[in-house]
Order: structure tokens, then C-alpha cells, then sequence
């Protein structure tokens, strides 16, 4: 039979906005309700509250006591705030210990894989809770899951290989995959550092290929190239040698 918690609640006057004066002063507000209950409002003891849920978790039961009435109940809906995870709210829901109740029951893994510490892959967990199905005083508070024997790639435990006690019914569908092997992620490549072009390479300023075609061009202020001036030369040569002919 599992732990029984205890926790002392008072009723809640202070609603809406104003709840936040009740945090300030060290109280967490909280609702209880469940079948034959009217929803109540609350206040625990914050502190109180994070010692028990520390224990209990959602699937332990506890004992709350509100002035001269004792309910049994799990912990269910606990809003909390980031980043701290500061507790704002939480319900409690009342069972009947004759009728079984589904919750919620989180996995806790045994161990190293041995693929892990021998480097040959690595481990992967796609569920970290299951459904199930069980009188309040039969629920686990947690499913442990081995995982030493997990050696090689694409090995990999499911749902259906899990051992639960007899009188739990697991509701999960028993092909999920809850830890699995995977192999290492591949390092990723080194960048390759750019090379900058020097002058003269394909690639180079602009002014300097300019300043190239110039060289060898038309020079500035549409002056002819020495090439081009030469011939100018040479034709001016032969005109003057036929008038002498003609003389």
C-alpha cells in the first residue's frame, strides 16, 4: 500500500485579483472537488504544499483536512510560474477509494545504457509518462524502466515491456516507444575560410582591371593608342614618297 500525505487547508475567502496578496503572505491558492463534492475554494501553506507534492507528485495520495473534514485526494493542475516555477494554483481532487481513478504516472529511467557509455549511440525518450488505471491506494507513484541492457543501435524498450504491478492497468498504447537508441549525431563539418582576391586575379577591383584596359586601349581623352599612332605614321609616309613620284 502506497504512503499516505498529509496536508492542512483552510477556506478561501479571497478571490479573483486579490489572491495575489494571499502568495505574498506565504499562501497558495487551491480548489478541492470530486464526486459528491462542490467545488470549494482553498489556501494550503505553500511550503507545506511543495514538501508533500515533492513526495507524492500527482499520483500519490493525500490526505487533506479542511477545518473538521478529512478528504483523500490527488494533486491534479498545479499552475506554476516560469522561471522559477513558483507555485500560483493548484486543485484537489477527491477519490473514493473503493472506485478506481486514470491518471497520469511518470517514468523514472534505471541506469546507463550501455550503447551510451560505449559510445555507440545514443538515447533517446519519446514518453516520460503513461496512462493508467487503479484504486487510489494502488497507484504507483512512479514506473521504473532499466535500461543498462539497451547495447545497440534501433534497441529500444515499448509500453508493452514495462512491469507494472497486477493491480494496474496500463491504458498507453502498449507499441509506444518509451526509450530507444539512436545512433550519434554526425560532427558537423569545419567552415572553410574564403580566400580574398590579390591584384590581378579574376576577381580583383574594378580600378585596377580599368586601369589595365587603359594601358592597352584607347588612352584618356580619346587620344589613340602608340599602335594605332604608328600607322597613322607610316600611312602619312607613303602619301608624301607618291607626290614626289608624281613631281
Amino acid at each position: 500500500m502506497q504512503q499516505r500525505h498529509k496536508l492542512t487547508a483552510q477556506k478561501r475567502t479571497v478571490l479573483g485579483k486579490s489572491v495575489k496578496k494571499l502568495r505574498r503572505e506565504g499562501m497558495l491558492p487551491a480548489n478541492v472537488y470530486g464526486k459528491g463534492l462542490e467545488s470549494t475554494a482553498i489556501q494550503v501553506n505553500t511550503k507545506e504544499f511543495e514538501t508533500v507534492f515533492k513526495e507524492a507528485g500527482e499520483t500519490g495520495l493525500v490526505d487533506l483536512q479542511v477545518e473538521n473534514e478529512t478528504h483523500p485526494v490527488l494533486i491534479k493542475n498545479l499552475q506554476l510560474k516560469y522561471p522559477l516555477r513558483t507555485p500560483l494554483h493548484v486543485d484537489f481532487y477527491q477519490v473514493n477509494l473503493k472506485e478506481k481513478v486514470k491518471t497520469m504516472v511518470p517514468l523514472e529511467l534505471i541506469g546507463e545504457a550501455k550503447a551510451v557509455t560505449e559510445q555507440i549511440g545514443t538515447l533517446i525518450q519519446p514518453l516520460s509518462e503513461i496512462e493508467v488505471e487503479a484504486l487510489p491506494t494502488d497507484l504507483p507513484e512512479k514506473i521504473e524502466v532499466t535500461i543498462e541492457h539497451l547495447a545497440a543501435i534501433d534497441e529500444q524498450i515499448t509500453v508493452g515491456d514495462l512491469k507494472v504491478p497486477g493491480e494496474v492497468t496500463v491504458l498507453t498504447d502498449p507499441g509506444q516507444v518509451v526509450v530507444k537508441i539512436a545512433e550519434l549525431a554526425a560532427p558537423e563539418p569545419e567552415p572553410v575560410a574564403e580566400e580574398v582576391p590579390t591584384e590581378g586575379e579574376e576577381g580583383a577591383p574594378a580600378e585596377a582591371v580599368e586601369g589595365e584596359k587603359a594601358e592597352g586601349g584607347d588612352l584618356p581623352g580619346g587620344s589613340a593608342s602608340p599602335g594605332k599612332a604608328g600607322k597613322q605614321e607610316g600611312e602619312g609616309e607613303k602619301e608624301e614618297k607618291s607626290a614626289k613620284e608624281e613631281k
